[in-house]
């Protein structure tokens, strides 16, 4: 029976750094080593479940706009990591944040949240200043 290996903190941040990349280039193989062959995605906005990691990677290869992936912070501990990134659909922003729940050195699941970027409210302007 093989046992399975668990990723310390840095090495989970460093795999994730490699998966991100991977998702910007559209290397869709490498991007899906990080799941476990029986991951499960979550989209909670559009009411879309994936059952692993083959149809994960096949949907997001099917999907036609170009992607592009920037991270802007990644921050987790032990079996649970939170990437927060922009997603540009065809040069289109969408603020994403994906929770990933680890097993054994690999994603058993997903959750991401999309959010298309609004302007800001001007009942509260004298207390914001602008993010770059």
């Amino acid at each position: 029976m093989r046992k399975e290996y668990e990723m310390n903190d840095d090495e989970i941040h460093k795999s994730l750094e490699i998966h991100w990349a991977a998702s910007n280039e559209n290397d869709f193989e490498a991007e899906h080593q990080i799941y476990r062959e029986d991951a499960i995605l979550d989209y909670p906005q559009s009411g879309e479940r994936i059952r692993g990691r083959e149809n994960i990677q096949a949907s997001r290869a099917a999907q036609p706009s170009r992607k592009r992936f920037s991270p802007q912070r990644i921050l987790g501990a032990g079996n649970l990591w939170i990437t927060e990134l922009v997603i540009a659909y065809d040069g289109r922003p969408s603020f994403v944040v994906s929770i990933m729940e680890f097993e054994a050195g690999r994603v058993a699941r997903e959750t991401q949240y999309f959010s298309e970027p609004f302007p800001p409210g001007p009942s509260r302007t004298q207390w914001v200043e602008r993010i770059p």
